[in-house]
């Protein structure tokens, strides 16, 4: 399956680069999450955490 695959791809100048750039938008994706993740509060976390449990 990956001979079909490599021989398509020889013929893609710079094709190299693409494995990278998915790489680096993922890496950078993931890292943004993180952040957002760890700033919140543990209020906040305690209010969102209850939700499902509240009856309005």
């Amino acid at each position: 399956m990956l001979k079909f695959v490599k021989h398509n791809l020889e013929g893609i100048n710079g094709v190299e680069i693409y494995p990278i750039i998915s790489l680096v938008i993922f890496f950078t994706i993931f890292v943004g999450y993180l952040v957002y993740a760890l700033s919140y509060s543990k209020e906040q976390v305690k209010i969102m955490s209850e939700l499902p449990f509240n009856e309005n």
